[in-house]
């Protein structure tokens, strides 16, 4: 399809996500949620649906709630209520799910999104709308096996551990425009409830699933066309891919004449295209009704006021705060937000006297890499604190040692810590910053190679560098950079 063809067309994105909270207990009932748990041993009467059980529900499911809407800058209801969703399906025991119908506990709220040009790496911001919030419970999980039968199984086993277990929905306003944007839009729905402590939103474990309805229309027109949903997208790359795979699907049955009908797809990842499952359902479906066994929820200032008061700096304003108080670009601004443990660490660092750029510098870059290399690892797990970081950071800014002598104990210091400056001292890694030394060493190299001397006097600058590797070669990184670079140039112009 040529560009010119895509761009008669844009594509109208809406997510609905579903995010599991990281409670004790279910929803209902005071199974726990234990994710590692046997197959079918996190179940009682009342998650799974047995006659005459009455639902109560976990307070801090709602207190998670409210958290949540107060972080979406969204509407929180005053009175609110439980409905009963009909439906079948074999993982569901009761028949039915207790969800939120017409009355959510949180409406119109809005979120932050930033997409970030991959060639520049410049940052754009926009806002995306929040349709609704609401709460409910997760359904079981169905595993299939075998093969050479329907969608390649023999049979399919039911495990109700996750029956019950809280789930928030959060809908989207069909704001988004790209695939880029909609895995932008996840991904910071993921650093939210992580700030908020309410969820580890690990899509790999299902903690956090997207639903991604879509559908494209020309240019100019305001009418929406004939939408598409694509089910439980569970890693934020498959998010971006079926949707950029949708809009070309819809756009070009739309070019050959056909009518896009409205119903759910799923992404097939080995292919890399999106495959029909069913026609879509409707809220007419369902046959909402309110939920008899469980009362109104009725919330005061009271509440609100408190549940408030332990909100953490949520990712977008600590980003603005970095570009603000530390400087920082918009991309290094979030890259050090995106977790919270690396952006409190960042803090600590310069808290305790590194400069900003010194922490940002080895925290994005080496530490991040030594993370990258050692996924079982987090932050707050190595042994280089903060503080140690710090004092490494100052001896290199004092130039009591070169960058890399400093590369060179990292190792060490990341697996069993240790005061940076004892270490250098103990190892005689200090710098060499006495003139008259460095001064005779240089004059040694430029004595051992007279042709790159005179090339470079003949007007090949660039040929400095091969000199500053020889200092640092002979000097084993020991040579102050600064100093060292200062009589180079004396001597080199002189």
């Amino acid at each position: 399809m040529t560009t010119a063809t895509q761009t008669k067309y844009e594509a109208i994105i809406g997510l609905e996500t579903h995010c599991q909270l990281n409670t004790n207990s279910k929803i209902f009932c005071s199974c726990s949620t234990n994710f590692d748990s046997p197959p079918n041993t996190n179940v009682c009467p009342v998650c799974l649906g047995h006659p005459g059980v009455l639902p109560v529900l976990n307070q801090e499911v709602l207190n998670s709630a409210i958290k949540m809407g107060l972080a979406l800058q969204g509407k929180i209801a005053r009175y609110s209520k439980f409905d009963r969703k009909q439906y079948f399906y074999p993982d569901l025991p009761k028949n039915y799910q207790i969800s939120q119908y017409d009355l959510p506990i949180v409406e119109n709220g809005q979120l932050e999104i930033e997409i970030v040009d991959p060639k520049t790496q410049e940052v754009t911001k926009k806002i995306i709308g929040i349709t609704r919030l609401h709460m409910e419970e997760d359904a079981g999980k169905l595993v299939h096996a075998g093969s050479d039968r329907l969608a390649g199984s023999t049979h399919s086993l039911v495990d109700f551990n996750r029956t019950g277990v809280p789930l928030l929905e959060i809908v989207s306003e069909p704001d988004l425009r790209t695939g880029q944007e909609a895995a932008e839009y996840a991904q910071e729905l993921r650093r939210l409830v992580r700030y908020l402590g309410i969820s580890d939103g690990n899509m790999q474990e299902g903690s956090l699933r997207c639903d991604v309805n879509i559908s494209v229309r020309p240019v100019g027109q305001k009418e929406f066309g004939v939408k598409v949903e694509i089910k439980n997208m569970n890693s934020f790359s498959a998010i971006q891919k079926a949707i950029e795979y949708e809009i070309e699907r819809q756009i070009e049955a739309i070019n050959e004449g056909e009518a896009i009908v409205q119903e759910t797809r799923l992404w097939e990842e080995g292919s890399q295209r999106t495959i029909s499952m069913r026609s879509k359902e409707g809220s007419s479906d369902y046959r909402y009704f309110p939920e008899p066994d469980l009362p109104p929820l009725v919330i005061n200032e009271a509440q609100l006021e408190e549940i408030s008061k332990t909100l953490p700096e949520l990712p977008a304003n600590k980003r603005s705060r970095y570009e603000a108080e530390f400087g920082l670009s918009a991309y290094d601004a979030r890259v050090l937000s995106d977790d919270k443990d690396v952006a409190s660490y960042f803090e600590a660092v310069v808290a305790n006297g590194a400069s900003v750029k010194g922490a940002a510098n080895w925290i994005t870059q080496d530490i991040a890499a030594y993370l990258n290399s050692n996924p079982d690892l987090d932050i707050n797990k190595i042994a280089l604190t903060p503080e140690m970081l710090a004092e490494l950071i100052k001896l290199i800014e004092e130039g009591t040692i070169s960058g890399k002598i400093a590369k060179e104990i990292l190792p060490e210091l990341l697996e069993k810590g240790g005061s940076p400056k004892e270490i250098v001292e103990s190892k005689g890694l200090v710098a060499i910053s006495n003139p008259d030394e460095l001064s005779t060493i240089i004059d040694k190299i430029l004595a051992e190679n007279p042709d790159k001397l005179e090339q470079y006097r003949a007007g090949k600058t660039k040929l400095q560098g091969f000199f500053v590797g020889q200092i640092m070669k002979a000097t084993s990184g020991r040579a102050d950079p600064k100093l060292a670079n200062q009589i180079l140039n004396q001597k080199l112009n002189g």
